[in-house]
């Protein structure tokens, strides 16, 4: 390992992307104060660390996917209390996005449970993203697998960005999906990409891999292409009626190891707080926050699985002296420089985004 003094000169300012798993897994493996040192001398060189980007996800089609995910309590196979539901209206859907911007979410995600959408879906999805952008809010969608032309739709809607996990490490993977293959996944991405649309793509942690998967997890992650804008890190919520339900619950310090060396390897890349906020305690969080994580969900759900409201979350801002990224979006158009991501040149799969 090199020199904190060089290794924040140079892995944050030059992102890399040949990061091999030994160099991954030596990074989880530092003592944990030089690995929280080393995470925030990296965060504070390509943000504010004192800010936080923060949106809202909302379901806009809950229930009914064919896969499956072992972590998901939408999936129609497994018995979870998850009915499922037809596509939400447009103004339904508008109507969710202006309490989310009242309450200080800068961006907007809607997430169905599909395998893949329908050419004949694409539309109805086109103008929900189109009503949320004209609210100046930046737009993220999840969907599941999409082709070229629907990626492409999307964007001429004005989507800004699209979530499309890859839920964990290569080795794991067939361990916790089996109707879908990871190259699927890193298909959509490709199309996401040649859309010029920015990328969300991340994980859970917690579904019985090992230190080493982590480690091979975030490599796949730090070795795309383009290192994804965003990166959500979900805490599994263990949900019964899933097959992973009963899982032995991961350690704390693991979950912020995991944060940690997120943000060093892709140190321009959003580090998102996603699933399982709400089993979090507070301190917990405070240290995701200093581990460089700077973004979350603000709101009440997550899809189908609970999040902490937006009063607890405004308290612990104020006790921590945080604040909420302010974002700049071109209604118009699909050029919003004023974004976070303004400086970023190349940013459950379905979990929450």
């Amino acid at each position: 390992m090199p020199a904190v003094s060089e290794f924040r000169a140079s892995e944050a300012a030059t992102p890399r992307h040949d990061w091999t798993r030994s160099e991954v897994e030596a990074l989880l493996d530092l003592p944990f104060p030089e690995l929280l040192f080393r995470a925030a001398g990296v965060h504070r060189l390509n943000f504010d660390p004192a800010e936080v980007q923060v949106s809202t996800l909302l379901s806009v089609k809950t229930g009914g996917c064919p896969e499956d995910c072992a972590y998901c309590p939408q999936a129609q196979r497994y018995d979870t209390g998850v009915d499922a539901q037809k596509l939400m209206e447009t103004e339904a859907v508008m109507e969710k996005a202006r309490a989310a911007k009242a309450a200080g979410a800068s961006r907007f995600c809607m997430g169905a449970a599909w395998r893949s959408p329908k050419d004949r879906d694409i539309p109805k999805v086109a103008a929900m993203i189109a009503g949320v952008k004209s609210l100046g809010l930046e737009t993220c969608a999840t969907l599941g697998m999409l082709t070229g032309s629907q990626a492409q739709a999307l964007k001429d809607a004005g989507l800004d960005y699209y979530n499309h996990n890859i839920d964990t490490d290569p080795e794991h993977y067939g361990s916790i999906i089996r109707t879908r293959e990871l190259q699927d996944r890193f298909d959509t991405l490709e199309h996401v990409r040649d859309a010029g649309l920015k990328t969300c793509c991340g994980g859970i942690v917690g579904m019985g891999e090992t230190r080493r998967q982590r480690a091979g997890f975030l490599q796949t992650l730090a070795t795309m292409p383009a290192h994804p804008d965003s990166v959500p890190i979900n805490r599994l919520v263990q949900v019964e009626g899933t097959p992973l339900h009963g899982t032995a619950e991961l350690d704390p310090f693991e979950f912020v190891r995991t944060i940690a060396v997120a943000r060093i390897l892709m140190p321009k890349s959003m580090v998102r707080l996603s699933a399982g906020r709400e089993q979090m305690s507070d301190e917990l969080q405070a240290l995701c926050f200093s581990a460089g994580a700077n973004s979350i969900f603000h709101g009440e759900k997550l899809l189908t699985t609970g999040n902490p409201d937006v009063a607890h979350d405004q308290a612990l801002f104020d006790r921590l002296g945080l604040r909420a990224m302010q974002v700049t979006v071109d209604a118009e158009g699909h050029d919003h420089g004023g974004t976070v991501h303004a400086d970023i040149v190349d940013q459950p799969g379905r979990c929450v985004a």
